[in-house]
Formats: C-alpha cells, sequence, structure tokens
C-alpha cells in the first residue's frame, strides 16, 4: 500500500525512536505540526501502521515496518548480522581523510562500546560521509543503515549525534540477539 510522504516520515521517525512515544516527541522530531502528527497518528493506528500500548504512546507495529519496505530478520539472518569480523571487514575510525584513529569495531556490539567513546570528530566524519550507513550494510543490516541514513538526515552533531547512533546501535544489538535466541529456543 502507498502512503503520503508525511505519514511515511512519521512512521519512520516511530521506527528509529524503537520505543513507545508521544504524538508531541514525534512533531518535534518531525517538524510537522502537532495537529497534523496527532491526526497522521490516529489515521496511522486505525490502519494497524501503530498501536498505542499505552494511553498517550506510540509505537510502528509489524504492518508499519513491513510498509515501509524492511526485511524480516531470521536467526540465521541474525547470527551473520552480530557475527566477529576479520579485521579488513571491520570498521576503521577516522578523524578526518588520510587521519586513521588506529580503532575498529568488529561487530556491532564492539561498534556499540567504541562509539561511546571514540573521538566525537571521528563519529561526526563517518555520519556525514554516510560511512556507517554503507558498514551496516556490508553486514547486511538494511533496517539499521536506514536507520543510520535517518539520523544523518537530521544533521545531528556532538554528543547529542553520538547518543543517538549508540542508542539505536544497542537497541538493534538486543533485539537480534533476541531473535537469534528465540529461534535457538524453539528449534
Amino acid at each position: 500500500m502507498s502512503i503520503s510522504p508525511v505519514k511515511r516520515l512519521i512512521l519512520e521517525t516511530m521506527w528509529v525512536v524503537d520505543k513507545p512515544a508521544k504524538a508531541q516527541e514525534i512533531a518535534k522530531d518531525t517538524g510537522v505540526s502537532f495537529p497534523s502528527v496527532m491526526m497522521h497518528i490516529i489515521g496511522l493506528t486505525r490502519s494497524g501502521y501503530l498501536q498505542m500500548p499505552e494511553k498517550g504512546f506510540y509505537v510502528i507495529t509489524e504492518k508499519g515496518k513491513k510498509t515501509l519496505g524492511l526485511p524480516k530478520i531470521d536467526k540465521d539472518k541474525a547470527s551473520e548480522i552480530l557475527t566477529y569480523l576479520p579485521l579488513e571487514k571491520s570498521f576503521h575510525f577516522y578523524v578526518d581523510y588520510g587521519k586513521a584513529l588506529n580503532a575498529q569495531a568488529a561487530s556491532l556490539q564492539d561498534f556499540c562500546e567504541k562509539i561511546r567513546m571514540i573521538d566525537i570528530g571521528s563519529v561526526e566524519f563517518h555520519t556525514h560521509r554516510g560511512d556507517f550507513e554503507a558498514w551496516f550494510n556490508s553486514l547486511g543490516d538494511v533496517e539499521l543503515a536506514r536507520k543510520a541514513l535517518l539520523i544523518r538526515e537530521q544533521k545531528m552533531v556532538g554528543e547529542e549525534l553520538r547518543s543517538k547512533l549508540f542508542d539505536v546501535v544497542k537497541s538493534r544489538v538486543e533485539e537480534l540477539s533476541k531473535i537469534r535466541k528465540q529461534q535457538d529456543s524453539t528449534a
């Protein structure tokens, strides 16, 4: 089903937030007026793209994620994305062109640990260039790559950028770990 650009923006924002959010927060994050966001949220909820787990808070549903074109992740894919990589496939942090920091992330979990303490100039450098998106795609995680793109488009800087990247990647690691574990317990 095709949805309007504003509804798509709201769904993408809800997806990046990845936790129950109030309409005011979504309005602030999207730059769309609160009345308009509220109207769209009501419509998206009635159509099954969002749900309200508690009064005044909304989350994206699987149907909403499917509308955004996000692939379903199974146990094997989750394991593949979470695996440790050899040095040549690890993410190598730079602070500028030709200025390596001698720091690498060999997995998404390792990335979470490194992103919290790496030079903020490196975080901004790689975000601006789209390097994190490219690496997440190389891991096979289209969903995380798209989240990184949406973060880049918000033009965040400094600690706000670091914090957002950390939260999004940490949440993704936890989600993928659950998928891997759930399917292990059902096998």
